[in-house]
């Protein structure tokens, strides 16, 4: 059965960084890309980075040259590191696996259970 975990969430100072780490189990996604996506307090759920199955990365406006994604095919994992965070960063994060239409990702996975980002000023 599909399982996606994430986890590396935490609370930290503004500027800060965080290391979120997803482990895909039950099936690989090689071949697929993947995302992720947060939601913040009160808000809707947001993509903000996603990954195609060359490597090829796109990021929301808000994260971009702050975080990056990568992946382990061999290992099932995708990462997100975040560098200099922002209270504004602060959100559940979740990852899926997912595909392409053009430029617009589609998830195509469970949804994991998230893992918490607190960033505080």
């Amino acid at each position: 059965q599909e399982k996606l975990v994430e986890s590396g969430g935490g609370q930290v100072q503004a500027g800060e960084s965080l290391d979120l780490t997803c482990d895909f189990s039950g099936s690989s996604f090689i071949g697929n890309a993947a995302g992720w996506y947060r939601q913040p307090p009160g808000s809707q759920r947001e993509l903000v980075a996603t990954i195609n199955a060359l490597g090829r990365t796109n990021y929301a406006d808000s994260v971009k040259d702050r975080f990056t994604i990568s992946r382990d095919n061999a290992k099932n994992t995708v990462y997100l590191q975040m560098k200099s965070l922002k209270p504004e960063d602060t959100a559940v994060y979740y990852c899926t696996a997912g595909t392409f239409s053009g430029a617009n990702y589609y998830p195509n996975s469970r949804w994991g259970q998230g893992t918490q980002v607190t960033v505080s000023s």
